[in-house]
């Protein structure tokens, strides 16, 4: 793998209310990062800390983006990893979900992308840029995206 850092895809998250009334402003939160060493998916900002996890290439399997039909008039939408079997569990706001649940809220998507799943809100994708720290970094991992079956 290539140690070239400006090949490197990171994305904060907005400012939001909380980090500039906590003082927190003073530090960029990573939403999602690719880089030399594996993925970072970042926590909620109100969680950072707690929920941002941190998956090794060597645990990576794909990148898959994925929507969740809502009431709204949009779907939200999301990026996560298929990872290895046996992979340890990941911190972040979807590791409580039981199988169950995320049947309910994603039936299209497995249980374990969903738990290693990250919502793409406050900030953006850029999908030419994922492409190319992939091709850069771990050039086997490939982008899934899940159709949702609800949209044919």
């Amino acid at each position: 793998m290539s140690a070239d850092s400006s090949a490197s895809y990171e994305v904060p998250f907005t400012w939001t209310p909380f980090q500039l009334l906590s003082g927190a402003w003073k530090k960029r939160l990573v939403a999602f990062r690719v880089d030399d060493q594996g993925v970072t998916l970042g926590g909620a900002p109100a969680r950072y800390e707690r929920q941002t996890a941190f998956v090794p290439w060597r645990d990576i399997e794909a990148v898959v983006l994925w929507q969740q039909d809502t009431a709204a008039l949009t779907p939200m939408r999301y990026v996560g990893l298929r990872r290895r079997a046996g992979a340890p569990a990941l911190p972040g706001p979807n590791s409580d979900l039981t199988r169950e649940q995320t049947g309910r809220l994603a039936p299209h998507v497995d249980h374990e992308v969903f738990l290693a799943s990250r919502h793409i809100n406050l900030w953006a994708l850029d999908r030419e840029r994922l492409a190319e720290a992939l091709r850069t970094f771990a050039p086997r991992v490939p982008v899934e995206e899940m159709a949702n079956p609800a949209e044919h």
